[in-house]
């Protein structure tokens, strides 16, 4: 897995990359967390477009990821869900913690208040 980060309008806007699995690729997702909220940012925005799988781990490092931005007084919300993530979320019952939209712009303007998150047809 790869992670590009860019910033608009205050949010930080993390592009993944690849498959998030056991190993390597979950520690860069924590290790990118890690290092935004010690440069104070905190809120993020993690674009999973091009993210074609995730396992349990990976599941496990997006639910300990916004554990650990919320705590730190922040907000995380995710971005361009592929079919596969999005079915994976659904069935954890997870895609009710996240605020998840379909456009950079309305998850953007979503940040610092009450978010409306996509609901899933199912």
């Amino acid at each position: 897995m790869k992670s590009k980060s860019r910033e608009n309008d205050g949010v930080t806007i993390v592009d993944l990359s690849g498959r998030m699995t056991l190993g390597e690729d979950t520690l860069l997702l924590r290790e990118t967390i890690r290092d935004l909220i010690s440069r104070e940012r905190k809120m993020i925005l993690l674009n999973l477009g091009d993210v074609p799988y995730i396992d349990s781990s990976g599941i496990g490092e997006l639910v300990s990821a916004f554990t650990t931005v919320k705590n730190s007084g922040g907000e995380l919300k995710l971005l361009n869900l592929t079919k596969k993530v999005r079915d994976v979320l659904q069935i954890t019952k997870l895609y009710t913690v996240f605020d998840v939209f379909l456009n950079e712009e309305g998850a953007i303007h979503a940040f610092g208040k009450e978010a409306t998150p996509t609901v899933f047809a199912g």
